[in-house]
């Protein structure tokens, strides 16, 4: 197994934070893991993203030029990585916020109402682990379970009361996509 994915959106949507849980949770399976993360000018409003490689054999690099999937939170984001993604790869997007289909026909896409869901559950801020979740649904590297349990590894202390929130949260996108399937 070897999975490379860039997640990507505005600075401030969380990010980082799911990438790094990513990685750290596949850390906790034995993996190999990358984490590089890409910030714009700006941290807040500006661009974000990070590569996150996930695999069961040694990582040549931590660059990726065509990721297996992408997990993008916006529009300029969307636009920018979905072309790269290797055909038959996966595109997880967040229709609350992304109304333009991604161009490719070659690709799985996987709209996800992050924002909306969010809302539903109380905190916008959890938007991102929505969009992990409906992620780990399709690609099963790494069972929904070791992905909460770091939770308490990557998430600063001050936040750990938003765990339970965030456990919901990754709930709520793994099943979107399991409903979806069964339907």
């Amino acid at each position: 197994m070897h999975e490379e994915i860039i997640m990507a959106g505005f600075g401030g949507q969380g990010i980082m934070s799911i990438g790094q849980l990513l990685a750290y949770s596949g850390m906790i399976k034995g993996l190999d893991v990358s984490w590089m993360p890409s910030y714009g000018p700006e941290m807040r409003g500006g661009t974000a993203n990070c590569t996150v490689i996930v695999s069961d054999s040694r990582i040549a690099s931590p660059l990726t030029s065509k990721p297996d999937s992408v997990i993008v939170m916006n529009l300029p984001s969307q636009d920018k990585f979905s072309p790269k993604v290797k055909e038959g790869g996966l595109v997880v997007t967040n229709s609350s916020l992304i109304d333009k289909e991604v161009e490719r026909e070659d690709l799985e896409v996987i709209k996800v109402p992050a924002n909306e869901i969010a809302n539903e559950l109380g905190n916008t801020r959890v938007a991102n682990m929505i969009m992990l979740g409906a992620y780990l649904a399709r690609k099963e590297i790494i069972d929904l379970d070791t992905v909460k349990e770091s939770l308490t590894s990557v998430l600063p202390e001050r936040h750990h009361d938003l765990i339970p929130l965030n456990e919901k949260a990754l709930d709520r996108g793994f099943e979107l996509v399991n409903e979806e399937v069964t339907v």
